[in-house]
Formats: C-alpha cells, structure tokens, sequence
C-alpha cells in the first residue's frame, strides 16, 4: 500500500499544488510594497485632481484611448499566457512553456512600442510633462509603469531562457517560475488601476 507521503514523494503533485503559497515569501513582501508605493501615487494624483477637476478633465479629453484601451488587452493576453506557461512547467511540459513565455515576452515588448509611441506622439502634440499638471503626473505614473514592464521583459527572459535549459522540476526552480509569472501579474493588475485612474475618470 502507498501512502500519502510516498506519492508526495514520488509525484510531488499534492505538495505541489495544495495550500501552497506561490513564490518566496519574501517576494510577497516586494509585491505588496510596489503596490503600496503605488497606492500613494494614485492618491497623490487624485487629490491634484480634485483641485484642478476642470484642468485634468480637459488634459484627459485630449488623449486618445486606442493606444490605452491597445495596451489593455495586451496585458491581459500576457497575463494568460503566463498562467498558462506556469502550469506548463508544473506539469513538465518546458518546450511549450518556453514557446509561452516567449510569446508573453513579445506582448511586452509591443506594449512599450506602442506606449513610447503615445509619449512622441503627446510631446509631438505639445503635451510633456511641463504642460500642465495632469501630464505632469500622466508621466510619472505611465513611466514608472513602463519601468516595470521593462524589468518584467528581463524576469521573462530568464523564465524562458530556464525552461529551455532543462526539465529540473525541484523545488528552487519552481519557486522560481511562480515568482517571476507573479511579478508579471503584479505588472498587469497595477496597469488594470492605472487605466482607469488616468485614462478615464473624470
């Protein structure tokens, strides 16, 4: 008879999944401390708001959302994608998880062409960060976004480059895994608050 801790031991699919906490715990501690730093960021720029509403709103009224509303989807696609590659590796499928990453990889890298795209085409059209207040702010909470993304794009290259490198499923290199595709999903969600907040409230 087997019991419980050899088919642990053997398949490692029940201490694998079940109430497991993804990533280090230390990592946690680095996600909800970038979540707060933006929390005040978003609460420093509605405050601005509320003290120039006629500004900002006419500042807003004059971006466009396809760009916006484009990179939305494309976070969201990523997102996916990166689900869909961490579950990949849990089950030691790393060809297919490597072709994901890869793929989440090049829906990042889209996003920072089109958001550069939007920064020329802003400047272009006489809105940089001196404009106004709004811009100004526009600015610093897209750019540091962009920031992250960009440290993203490397977390998804290791993830990739590791998939393909081997098939080792230990416990490091799953901590690993989580971890990176927990960083990407930190990036999608503060983008999923950042749109509305900048792109479309009034």
């Amino acid at each position: 008879m087997t019991s419980k801790t050899d088919a642990s031991l053997d398949g490692g699919t029940d201490t694998d999944t079940r109430g497991h906490i993804p990533g280090e715990p230390g990592l946690w501690v680095f996600l909800l401390g970038d979540m707060v730093v933006f929390a005040f960021f978003f609460v420093a720029f509605l405050m601005e708001r509320a003290k120039e509403p006629s500004e900002f709103t006419a500042s807003r009224e004059a971006i466009g959302l396809s760009i916006g509303l484009t990179n939305t989807m494309i976070l969201l696609v990523s997102s996916l994608v990166v689900v869909m590659a961490l579950n990949a590796v849990r089950t030691g499928r790393h060809t297919l998880a490597s072709k994901l990453y890869f793929a989440a990889m090049a829906c990042g890298v889209v996003f920072c062409g089109l958001k550069i795209t939007e920064y020329v085409h802003m400047i272009d059209s006489g809105h940089s960060p001196a404009a106004d207040t709004y811009y100004m702010w526009f600015f610093i909470l897209t750019g540091t976004h962009l920031f992250h993304v960009v440290i993203g794009l490397v977390v998804l290259w290791v993830l990739f480059s590791q998939s393909r490198v081997s098939s080792d499923r230990s416990g490091t290199r799953r901590l690993l895994f989580e971890g990176g595709s927990c960083y990407w999903h930190l990036v999608d969600l503060l983008w999923m608050v950042l749109f509305p907040v900048v792109y479309l409230a009034v």
